[in-house]
């Protein structure tokens, strides 16, 4: 089992930058593929972005795609989402997550492990 805290989130103006982290622990974290959600209010979770157990492939959500960017340090159980170029759409509770399979995918329902969430608010 691996448990999942994130942290980093806050309130910017658009065009701002803001990095979060998710930090692990249990063992084995290096064998779990990561991701990044977000769900803001009446809306249902979507992927934000995930990376794979290595680090080697990154995948993203079309409307992150160019501003955000996922990174893991494995020996130190920590991914990171780099937010650029902030827009009042990217408003939302930012949560990390966890699963096993190499590739779980887009679907958050595929993930076993998840976080609290921190809430990102972007004002225009």
């Amino acid at each position: 089992q691996v448990q999942l805290v994130e942290s980093g989130g806050g309130l910017v103006q658009a065009g701002d930058s803001l990095r979060l982290s998710c930090t692990a622990s249990g063992r084995a974290f290096g064998s779990y593929f990561m991701g990044w959600f977000r769900q803001a209010p009446g809306k249902e979770r979507e992927f934000v972005a995930g990376i794979s157990s290595t680090g080697r492939s990154t995948y993203y959500g079309s409307s992150v795609s160019g501003r955000f960017t996922i990174s893991r340090k494995n020996n130190q159980k920590t991914i990171d989402l780099q937010m650029n170029n902030l827009e009042p759409e990217d408003t939302a509770v930012y949560y990390c997550a966890a699963d096993l399979q190499v590739f779980p995918g887009r679907d958050p329902t595929k993930y076993d492990y998840w976080g609290q969430g921190t809430q990102v608010t972007v004002s225009s």
